[in-house]
């Protein structure tokens, strides 16, 4: 049986020249390429077409979640294999964790694992079944009995700055109750607030002194708790609830 071909997508170079000579240890696994950002990631699977790829989620340029399903979007049109996807990461939030499996990855796993832990999950999700990190298993359980996980839609390119006009009138009684309760994190505040400003992805992560990756994964948790299909729509929602003066 030939062995488990490997892609390492991880943007901090630490973590992935360790990873990679970890798993070069593992007689089954053999690491046929790496790349440090999204851009760079697409490329290499192209190339290499691997059984594995494992890719971090906030990752400059072109983010985790993109990747993923610009990867499954690529073999429904039949112009990749069939690459397998398993996320690497240090986030386990409910948001995060369903736009990935909702993107089309196959297994989600945290970056604190063992190696041995680490190689049966390339394993089991080479094998064409899902390995899901147990400290987020029952977010995905849950959805999965709800039936909602396959209806998640993820805003995948960071759209336009806000340059329309529309009238900023009061929210109904039941959005402004589901504003209310959203939680949003202050990091999360601070991003929405420079959409409102008209910030793009990319003067958002200058302005925070973060990644373009990193800000696409805070604007996709603020869609979700806000349920706004875009980012304008998420604006005019923060300004007519009070979320941002």
């Amino acid at each position: 049986m030939s062995n488990i071909r490997v892609v390492l997508i991880e943007d901090h170079d630490l973590t992935r020249i360790g990873l990679h000579a970890a798993l070069e240890q593992v007689k089954e696994i053999d690491v046929v390429g790496e790349a440090a950002n999204g851009r760079q990631g697409w490329q290499v699977l192209r190339e290499t077409q691997p059984d594995v790829a494992v890719i971090d989620i906030g990752l400059p340029d072109i983010d985790g979640i993109e990747l993923s399903q610009r990867l499954k979007q690529s073999q429904k049109d039949s112009e990749l294999l069939d690459t397998k996807v398993l996320i690497l990461t240090m986030n386990t939030s409910k948001e995060i964790v369903l736009a990935a499996f909702a993107a089309g990855a196959d297994s989600y796993s945290i970056k604190d694992v063992t190696l041995e832990t680490l190689v049966n999950a390339i394993k089991i999700t080479h094998e064409g079944n899902a390995w899901i990190e147990p400290t987020v298993a029952r977010v995905v359980l849950e959805q999965m009995q709800s039936g909602q996980l396959s209806d998640l839609v993820m805003d995948v390119e960071a759209p336009e700055p806000i340059h329309d006009t529309r009238a900023i009138e009061a929210l109904d009684e039941d959005t402004q109750q589901m504003v209310d309760s959203s939680s949003l994190t202050p990091k999360e505040l601070e991003v929405l607030e420079l959409i409102v400003a008209g910030c793009n992805n990319a003067q958002i992560a200058e302005r925070l002194y973060v990644t373009v990756g990193t800000v696409k994964t805070h604007v996709r948790s603020i869609l979700n708790k806000l349920c706004a299909n875009d980012r304008t729509q998420a604006a005019v929602r923060a300004l007519r609830s009070g979320l941002v003066d």
